[in-house]
């Protein structure tokens, strides 16, 4: 049926439907790997707009929801939240009943008043829900000082406020990096072990990685997240899939570097070396990493340390640190009292503990208060434990030192999505569309930030989140950055090739995370692989945030790039953790791996063929430089090194050395995409003669092979 347009209402129910999803920031369509343009189902727009609290299933919820957004910005004096970048005059509208008076300020985080002065503002009143509404414009200086401010404005008795947020025109401490080229290592942290470990690699293994790498000229060393996972075993082994972002994961404590392990009573200190020395065994044995074991092994020994009593000098330092969290703390750790007993899938989560602020919950912290304490307790010790590993990577010479990484998301059943539900979209997840190396698409299992509600927060949890993880770092990379810009949605049910994009307020969420890497003298590392707009890698160099460059994935429109044309301001690496160590890629390993877990779209040999040609596309590339012979059995070790002495061939501020290349490594540690079908992430350190110990490497004659490839490298082209 036809309106008087001759439009089918189904064609203008589908228009209303789009002009709704994109006045949210939802993609109607998304530009491919493949190049094409694909639209966006209906289904998947309405339940992505409905997860946006946007009801899109009928055309009078279509013709609300475009009048709504329309009105949105008028039904409050003030905007959400106000994110400006310093130097920059700031303008802000505010809307009042028509004619009233109106007076605008700013308090800034050292206490300073600053008004704001009116400029001439044309936007007619006009009509809201029966009260006429004027526009008003002020303008505030451009001397404001960087940091966290509250914008204030008061008409006829009513008064409004938002956060304001001053951020750098470009992160400061990027300006360094590109007059001075450093080189470091990149690891598994949880896979690097000593024969001190209690079969994971923990806080004080990077102590040692980072002395001896810094004493072998390495400027930094970048480890997997470290997020906290579960509070008791069963525990994830996916570091890239905590339950929070926020704070950090027990399981690498070194249980031995607690302070209070020196006053433990003979009959306890007897118990942890029993624990101790049953788990030192699992640091050389064949097989995969287990968690489990160790961190069951590690809450049992950590149980007999908290009970000791702590000295009055120690007992004010745990007290400053948790003032210093406050809230945020105080509500992991009631999520974590409350998770050592209640599953998963309990009631309580949706009904009486389905927040901090339920008067259950309330009532819980009363009653588990030693137990809150011993979680609080936790993140001190690794808060400490991380500040010593910094301390002795900058000890060791390092320019930056520890570089920490932060993931993408959070469990959707977890301490996050508890705690800050309320700035979480539901109803969905993220992940990615298809492409080349995932021809299905991936879904990540994680709630996305909803991006009104993140905003309406003042970016609170964002930074809180930034802070922490900052506090004993030189560096932060930020897995998927063009997260910040825009997420692949996916409803709950759907496959991962039926989601859609969700813009994010890229101005915002950058700056902030430039404002707290500036405050706390980090570098910031966006890994910037995959599907994304041509001017996203422009305006990330804008903002002094580097890129990332992994060799195999770096080609211009004549092939391979050579190596003068990769960008200065980048992290550049031969491989990264979502592809098998070189040795392995060498070998067309992540070929098989694909082909055995059913992830190909097209015949294994088109794989393998395709494989091999871009191979030796780099390898010419590479004997064309002279950095290899042309005969084809000159090794494999010899060729990672070729390989990485090419990357030290470009302009890259940063070179990342794997770990599992310097000792010869071959296993695949992830493989996007699966879940049980591969054992991620418990692949523990090894080479051709078997498990590799942080102890073995300043003997390792391939490790000093590889590291003094890179090192000579470097000094011979700048």
């Amino acid at each position: 049926m036809a309106d008087g347009t001759g439009q089918d209402h189904t064609e203008i129910a589908g228009e209303l439907l789009r002009n709704l999803a994109e006045a949210h920031g939802v993609s109607t369509s998304f530009r491919g790997w493949d190049g094409v343009e694909h639209p966006v189902a209906t289904g998947t727009l309405q339940s992505v707009l409905g997860a946006l609290g946007v009801p899109a299933q009928t055309p009078d919820d279509l013709q609300t929801g475009l009048s709504e957004v329309e009105l949105a910005p008028w039904l409050r004096l003030l905007p959400p939240s106000v994110v400006s970048r310093e130097g920059r005059e700031v303008r802000v509208a505010v809307h009042v009943p028509h004619g009233a008076g109106v007076r605008v300020w700013v308090q800034t985080e050292n206490g300073t008043r600053v008004d704001a002065e009116q400029r001439e503002d044309s936007e007619p009143p006009r009509d809201v829900h029966g009260v006429l509404k004027g526009s008003a414009t002020f303008a505030l200086p451009a001397n404001l000082p960087l940091g966290w401010h509250t914008l204030y404005a008061e008409a006829d008795g009513e008064q409004d406020e938002c956060a304001l947020v001053i951020t750098p025109e470009r992160l400061e401490t990027t300006g360094k990096l590109l007059s001075e080229r450093h080189w470091g290592l990149t690891a598994q942290l949880y896979s690097v072990r000593s024969s001190r470990s209690w079969g994971i690699g923990d806080f004080s293994d990077l102590v040692d990685l980072a002395a001896i790498s810094g004493n072998d000229g390495a400027g930094f060393v970048l480890v997997n997240p470290l997020h906290a996972g579960e509070p008791r075993p069963p525990i994830e082994d996916s570091p890239y899939l905590p339950t929070t972002r926020r704070f950090f994961n027990p399981l690498y404590i070194r249980i031995e570097e607690v302070p209070e392990y020196g006053y433990l009573d003979p009959e306890s200190r007897a118990a942890i070396e029993n624990l101790a020395a049953r788990l030192h065994t699992a640091n050389t044995a064949d097989g995969l990493l287990d968690r489990n074991r160790s961190y069951e092994a590690k809450l049992e020994a950590l149980e007999l340390l908290f009970a000791v009593r702590r000295s009055p000098g120690r007992e004010r330092m745990f007290e400053d640190f948790c003032a210093l969290e406050g809230k945020g703390l105080d509500d992991f750790a009631l999520w974590c009292a409350l998770a050592e007993w209640l599953p998963p899938a309990a009631s309580e989560w949706s009904g009486e503990a389905s927040s901090p602020a339920t008067p259950y919950c309330e009532r819980m912290r009363s009653a588990l208060a030693d137990r809150l304490e011993f979680h609080r307790w936790l993140q001190w010790i690794c808060d400490e434990q991380l500040d010593a590993a910094q301390r002795a990577a900058k000890h060791s010479g390092m320019a930056i030192g520890i570089v920490h990484d932060l993931a993408v998301g959070v469990k959707t059943v977890g301490a996050d999505a508890w705690m800050l539900h309320d700035v979480l979209a539901p109803g969905v997840t993220v992940g990615a569309p298809p492409d080349v190396f995932n021809q299905q698409g991936q879904n990540w299992t994680q709630p996305p930030w909803h991006p009104g509600r993140l905003a309406a927060s003042g970016y609170k949890p964002y930074r809180d989140m930034l802070r922490t993880v900052l506090r004993h770092a030189g560096g932060i990379r930020v897995d998927h950055i063009l997260g910040l810009f825009r997420l692949w949605w996916i409803p709950v049910g759907a496959g991962p090739d039926q989601g859609t994009y969700v813009y994010y307020d890229h101005e915002a969420l950058i700056g902030i995370l430039a404002l707290e890497a500036q405050r706390a003298g980090a570098i910031v590392v966006g890994e910037d692989l995959g599907v994304f707009e041509p001017w996203v890698r422009d305006y990330l160099m804008e903002r002094g945030i580097l890129g990332t460059s992994i060799l195999w994935f770096e080609h211009g429109e004549a092939g391979p790039l050579p190596p003068e044309d990769y960008r200065q301001q980048c992290l550049t690496s031969v491989n990264t953790h979502d592809l098998p160590p070189t040795a392995g890629y060498l070998a067309g390993e992540h070929v098989a791996l694909r082909e055995s877990l059913g992830l190909l779209l097209r015949p294994v040999e088109a794989e393998r063929a395709a494989a091999a040609a871009e191979q030796e596309a780099v390898l010419a590339l590479v004997r064309e430089r002279g950095l290899l012979p042309d005969q084809s059995d000159v090794g494999v070790q010899r060729t990672v090194e070729a390989l990485y002495a090419f990357t030290a061939l470009t302009p890259s501020a940063l070179l990342g050395v794997a770990l599992v290349d310097a000792v010869g490594e071959t296993r695949t540690q992830n493989q996007p995409g699966t879940d049980l079908e591969h054992p991620n992430w418990r692949i523990p350190l090894g080479g051709p003669e078997g498990p590799v110990l942080i102890d073995d490497l300043p003997n390792s004659a391939r490790f000093s092979s590889l590291i003094g490839v890179v090192r000579n490298a470097l000094k011979g082209h700048g």
